[in-house]
């Protein structure tokens, strides 16, 4: 850990509470329209369809495609399985649903931490987000980043190699130099195995309050927290 200079964030999960984020902004959009689905549920059904779009691209069937763009896609197809045209919807709701992902809040412990980790290191997201949607997100939020990094930068999603080489290489920063914090064990395992430092960060409720995912650590990572100030503290990051 003495050699780690940047560390890098997995965001939604681990820095943003996605779930009833969108379920806020869902519940009066679907009652406009009639739309008879629980807006978790609704958060759940949007959330699904996130890791088969980017395999696509991940797998090289698609060429690179914002993650805007995917989760309109994913938007229409939600909105059709609960029997609903997203033809006969305004375009400009649309739109102001689909920008949700830009309008997440952040968990109550990450400005303060992520303040104080960026005292001592060079912070940034690692994340599948456009930079757009990032950009949006931190300024709405306040979240401190030194840069918006991520797939749109790296033109590469996660779990690709090329996801957190790139973004290391962006940097100018070997792979040893970087950590990359997150709340998902297999983010962490891909992110391990180039070279990356590891931060474990426990949020057992991403999903809700009957989440079975991510519950614990599963492989011995480097630093293990109960959240971003225990992150700093482990860290050694001044109050």
């Amino acid at each position: 850990m003495q050699g780690v200079q940047a560390l890098l964030f997995d965001t939604f999960g681990t820095v943003v509470d996605w779930r009833n984020g969108i379920a806020r902004d869902a519940a009066p959009f679907l009652a406009k329209h009639g739309i008879a689905a629980d807006p978790h549920a609704f958060a759940d059904a949007w959330r699904k369809r996130y890791r088969p779009a980017m395999k696509e691209v991940i797998e090289g069937r698609r060429p690179f495609t914002r993650l805007d763009v995917l989760h309109r896609e994913n938007l229409e197809g939600v909105l059709r399985d609960l029997g609903a045209d997203p033809a006969r919807i305004p375009e400009a709701e649309l739109d102001h649903l689909n920008r949700a992902w830009h309008r997440l809040d952040p968990w109550p412990d990450s400005i303060p931490g992520l303040t104080r980790l960026k005292a001592r290191f060079i912070i940034a997201p690692l994340s599948n987000g456009n930079i757009a949607l990032l950009l949006n997100m931190a300024k709405r939020a306040g979240l401190p980043w030194d840069a918006i990094l991520g797939a749109e930068v790296a033109r590469a999603y996660k779990r690709d190699p090329r996801a957190y080489l790139n973004t290391a290489d962006i940097l100018g920063l070997p792979p040893a130099a970087c950590m990359l914090v997150a709340a998902h064990n297999d983010d962490l395992e891909a992110a391990r195995g180039v070279g990356f430092a590891t931060g474990f960060v426990l949020r057992a409720t991403e999903h809700g309050p009957g989440q079975t995912t991510n519950l614990a650590p599963e492989q011995d990572w480097d630093v293990v927290a109960a959240d971003l100030q225990d992150m700093a503290e482990k860290l050694g990051c001044p109050a």
